[in-house]
């Protein structure tokens, strides 16, 4: 992963069945592969996911939405991460 990590909490990021977005001060590198530690809002075991990022977009005065998609999740993670999709208000 080149040693590129994002420590998150699951309230500062939409949280999708299969990967993220999230709103960043600097622009990520599209197809840069990164890991991520997700903390679920209530508080639940960390979860870490490797995934790519596959679009950012913004400018430097606004910020930058960076959707990223997992790879090789684990039918825990999947699970996980459906939670935490869930939990989301709408």
């Amino acid at each position: 992963t080149g040693g590129y990590r994002l420590a998150l909490t699951g309230d500062v990021v939409r949280v999708h069945k299969n990967g993220i977005e999230l709103q960043t001060p600097k622009p990520l590198t599209v197809w840069r592969e990164m890991s991520v530690d997700l903390q679920p809002p209530n508080g639940g075991r960390k979860l870490r996911c490797t995934g790519v990022v596959v679009a950012c977009h913004g400018n430097r005065h606004t910020g930058y939405l960076v959707s990223m998609v997992f790879l090789n999740l684990t039918k825990h993670s999947q699970e996980q991460l459906r939670l935490m999709a869930d939990s989301r208000p709408a």
